[in-house]
């Protein structure tokens, strides 16, 4: 698998994208100039509603392992064109996952939630706020299959404390300024890499843990992403306004901060998803008996991006 780790933001380019010699060469209509990112690095590409790409380019991204997001006016991926990477277990993977039995799937969920949770606990904790302690209580108190909703529970408290004295409400996909558009195109990088991780491990992103849906291609993505919320989370509350639109360096800075270490181990979120994704396949087909979820327990600052 390709270890690039860069996500292209193209969803505002009125141009076109090219192959060049192991590059995709990036030119803007308005001024003419051309930007060579070299594969290799590069883990997931967004485009936009004026991009123009070829399918000589979807090629080379199918070869180098890449995820191609496409969004719409509002900067929402609609489609994509994911990689059919050969896995020598992708068969018995998607027959594991349909027959995964309902205590293991709740076993699993309880697992992620509890992450997700400690994580959120963490983002208050590096954010300065009250409330850790507390959310990380709840954290010990999920038990399979989350019967009691802790999830929903540490969530109406967590976004009452994160914003501080601003009065904040989540409202995903509000278009709203400020922190709900941050939250909202954080959480769409951070599922281009799940997307990659879980094609990339041979997995069904439509059989879901607890995420359902009829037109949910990605449920399991949906799933496999809760943990890593909370990074998102405290990059955006600790960087950016909620009274202002999402500039070009916001989005920038996002991306950015999503390639920083996730915990003291020193591994990126993107690789840490992948082994998370490669590790629930294994969970799946039975060869691990519990699911050992990671657990956003980083810094603030940043590594380089893109």
């Amino acid at each position: 698998m390709n270890a690039g780790w860069r996500i292209v933001d193209c969803t505002n380019l009125a141009g076109t994208i090219k192959y060049r010699r192991g590059q995709i060469i990036v030119n803007s209509d308005e001024n003419g100039l051309d930007i060579a990112i070299p594969l290799a690095q590069v883990a997931v590409v967004l485009i936009g509603i004026q991009t123009t790409i070829s399918g000589a380019v979807i090629t080379k991204l199918s070869e180098y392992d890449i995820a191609l997001l496409v969004c719409d006016w509002r900067d929402v991926p609609i489609a994509g064109a994911i990689p059919w990477r050969e896995h020598t277990r992708i068969g018995v993977r998607h027959r594991s996952q349909a027959d995964l039995s309902l205590p293991r799937k709740k076993k699993a969920w309880a697992a992620i939630v509890q992450a997700k949770i400690l994580g959120q606990a963490h983002t208050l904790q590096l954010l300065n706020h009250s409330g850790s302690a507390d959310l990380s209580v709840l954290a010990k108190r999920v038990r399979s299959g989350d019967p009691e909703n802790i999830e929903a529970r540490a969530a109406r408290k967590y976004w009452q404390l994160i914003s501080g004295e601003t009065k904040f409400s989540r409202l995903p996909g509000s278009e709203t300024l400020g922190w709900n558009s941050a939250l909202d195109y954080g959480y769409t990088l951070l599922r281009g890499y799940g997307i990659r991780a879980v094609t990339s491990a041979g997995l069904s992103g439509a059989l879901g843990v607890f995420h359902r849906g009829r037109g949910n291609a990605f449920a399991l993505v949906d799933d496999l992403m809760e943990p890593f919320r909370g990074m998102v989370d405290a990059f955006v509350f600790s960087e950016l306004s909620n009274d202002e639109s999402l500039t070009k360096e916001a989005k920038h800075y996002l991306s950015s901060s999503l390639n920083s270490a996730l915990d003291s181990s020193g591994k990126s979120l993107p690789t840490v998803f992948t082994d998370f994704a490669q590790q629930y396949g294994l969970y799946v087909e039975g060869e691990s008996e519990s699911l050992v979820v990671p657990k956003w327990k980083g810094s603030l600052h940043a590594s380089e991006g893109i």
